[in-house]
């Protein structure tokens, strides 16, 4: 009997879903939104450390930008996305997603964050409002621990099926919103960009969901 000759079925359970919203001509939005962060950052300098690296430079401003009006748009624009979401996966109509907290980060070059988690919510997102080129990707690691340890080898100079990666990068890019497990650790490679000024930040809004009764 050859492998011709088997019933052979590929299953495949258990997947880490990541979303990615491209959101069209968001110029406007985030020019507002940089005008907005740059004087929340003028208001608190110090901000609050967390993931972002306080002594290169990263500034973490407060967890509730969600409760401030200027944000609206921004917190209209996730809620669309996280209704399609649910709607995606089948969540009940019953319930809907909703901000528990909003923050934004400025990493200047030099700066990154560390790999974390995002203890106390359902899922976790960041949306990009500036991001010049070589300002940092996202990276995103496989859950599953014993999976790091002990990797099989796999055909030289070929491309794997991504169910077998065990890291994924995104770039980040102005515009673009990406909604992941709040448990999947992730980190932020330092900003490397050649740009000066201003215009070398790496500026994001990040944010917590739950699903809470409608």
């Amino acid at each position: 009997m050859g492998s011709e000759d088997f019933k052979f079925t590929r299953r495949t359970y258990f997947p880490t879903t990541i979303f990615q919203i491209d959101v069209p001509e968001p110029e406007p939005l985030n020019e507002a939104l940089l005008s907005n962060i740059y004087a929340e950052r003028e208001r608190d300098s110090k901000g609050i450390s967390r993931s972002n690296f306080t002594e290169l430079g990263g500034w973490h401003s407060h967890n509730n930008l969600h409760k401030d009006k200027e944000y609206s748009d921004l917190t209209k624009l996730i809620g669309d996305a996280t209704a399609r979401m649910s709607e995606d996966m089948g969540y009940a109509s019953s319930h809907k997603i909703t901000i528990g907290t909003m923050w934004s980060i400025i990493n200047p070059p030099g700066s990154a964050n560390r790999a974390h988690v995002h203890p106390g919510c359902l899922w976790s997102g960041v949306y990009y409002i500036q991001a010049p080129e070589g300002a940092g990707n996202i990276e995103f690691v496989e859950p599953r621990t014993m999976n790091l340890m002990n990797q099989p080898r796999f055909k030289p100079n070929s491309k794997r099926q991504k169910e077998y990666w065990t890291k994924v990068r995104f770039t980040p890019m102005a515009g673009r919103m990406l909604v992941f497990p709040s448990w999947l650790y992730h980190a932020v490679d330092p900003n490397i960009t050649k740009k000066t000024g201003d215009a070398a930040n790496r500026i994001i809004v990040s944010f917590n969901l739950n699903q809470v009764k409608a």
